[in-house]
């Protein structure tokens, strides 16, 4: 592929991979900047394979202050990118059926033992 041309990020969910790897991005960062401004609790309902996983993951760098990941893009220069302690769990992977493994996982994730 020649230098220069972007690719496609075809089954990449990270964002700090999608911009370090110069791959296309369509940037939804003014959406990260409105659910910092305007809400409390969030609802994210869309279907399989709509984008939730990056979109969170891209509130987890913005929240985590890695502010050089979005040089360019909407939210860059109106945020200041404090950072957060964030807890990320994925009901994707891992035996989630029952109370007590999501107890156990919120604990390890927590240092709680």
């Amino acid at each position: 592929m020649p230098s220069g041309l972007k690719r496609l990020p075809i089954g990449i969910q990270t964002f700090s991979e999608i911009i370090k790897g110069n791959y296309y991005y369509v940037d939804k960062t003014r959406f990260v900047l409105e659910l910092i401004n305007r809400g409390k609790y969030f609802f994210l309902s869309r279907s399989r394979r709509f984008g939730k996983s990056l979109f969170l993951d891209t509130l987890y760098e913005a929240f985590y202050g890695n502010k050089d990941l979005f040089k360019g893009l909407y939210i860059n220069s109106r945020y200041d990118f404090p950072t957060y302690p964030v807890i990320r769990i994925s009901f994707g992977s891992g035996d989630y059926f029952s109370e007590e493994n999501i107890i156990h996982e919120i604990e390890y994730l927590l240092h709680i033992n």
